[in-house]
């Protein structure tokens, strides 16, 4: 059993209820099929009842178990067309405008779902942006005070296991936080730790990256992430966080006994957290295309309740692993 498994089996013992947004994808409806089969989640659909009928008969699907729900016929759409519209008539939006989101953007609908205590969490990115998704959690769900801030995270599953825990490494932030301030990048440290002893049976030992290693570089980058490290361990002195320190340094363990061979985290570390959105999107997608990652996420980390996003060219899998994750995280509620 790989160290994944356990989200299965996080997800099976204690299924959650997740929202998933995008019903007329035909890979979303796959992806609920098996998970309704598997037991990792109980799940709300947001599409036309009769089309989705249909194409469950046509993919061969059993969806019986999902609850489907059309936000044009749903009982409370006009009272969440009302509660929207105050929440955001100081922006300048008027009610038809509400009126039109609420009804035709179904993720903007599941977070007011969530909102209202239906579900514990949604998956939603086939069709739409890591932007919409972002913006749903923030105005229908709300930001976490003890997180105090919204960012996102990949899992990366590298097949030769030869870093991170057996293959699993979280890599941060890497879709939303453009360029944090130290206590910012403190606080996407900390969340990914804690993130991961939500998910994992391994302990986390995250690792601030730079382009110096404990001091061999200078300048206000690596000021940044040096006080960023400093204000990460004061908030979480539970937390195995080191930094500064280059990226061979914190995965390679030959590299971290040369140049810093007292740390706890240097050569095994299982979270990177990256100084700037530049650097933790490039990483990511480079390690996915040259390392063969499989990349999962971003999940977005701070939300009141767990919202996860995909890639628009995500696969069937790809949904089953995130929803598998999200329901592990409702039921967490990380």
């Amino acid at each position: 059993m790989s160290k994944f498994d356990v989200i299965y089996q996080r997800a099976q013992a204690l299924p959650q209820t997740v929202i998933l947004p995008e019903g007329s994808d035909e890979r979303v409806l796959s992806a609920a099929d098996v998970i309704l089969k598997k037991g990792y989640a109980k799940l709300i659909i947001i599409a036309d009842q009769d089309q989705v009928i249909l194409d469950s008969k046509k993919l061969g699907l059993d969806l019986s178990k999902a609850q489907v729900i059309d936000p044009k016929k749903y009982k409370d759409t006009e009272a969440y067309i009302d509660e929207y519209y105050k929440m955001r008539q100081a922006k300048g939006m008027t009610l038809d405008e509400a009126r039109k989101t609420i009804i035709e953007n179904p993720v903007l609908f599941a977070g007011m779902l969530i909102k209202h205590g239906l579900a514990g969490g949604f998956v939603a990115g086939a069709k739409f942006t890591t932007k919409d998704v972002a913006k749903a959690a923030i105005q229908c769900i709300g930001i976490s005070r003890e997180v105090g801030i919204m960012l996102s995270a990949f899992i990366m599953l590298f097949p030769d296991a030869a870093f991170g825990e057996e293959g699993i490494l979280i890599f941060a932030d890497c879709g939303i936080v453009p360029d944090p301030n130290a206590k910012q990048l403190s606080k996407i440290a900390v969340a990914c730790g804690r993130l991961v002893q939500s998910l994992f049976d391994f302990t986390p030992r995250v690792a601030m990256l730079s382009y110096s290693t404990t001091g061999s570089g200078t300048g206000e980058m690596v000021d940044k992430v040096v006080e960023a490290t400093k204000l990460a361990k004061i908030d979480a002195p539970d937390l195995l966080i080191d930094g500064e320190l280059q990226a061979d340094s914190a995965i390679v363990q030959s590299v971290a006994t040369k140049k810093c061979p007292n740390s706890k985290v240097a050569g095994k570390a299982n979270v990177l957290v990256f100084p700037d959105l530049n650097s933790g999107n490039i990483g990511y997608k480079l390690a996915q295309r040259f390392g063969k990652a499989k990349a999962l996420g971003p999940l977005i980390i701070g939300a009141q309740r767990p919202c996860s996003d995909l890639s628009r060219g995500c696969t069937t899998e790809e949904i089953i692993d995130i929803v598998a994750i999200t329901s592990v995280r409702a039921g967490s509620k990380k």
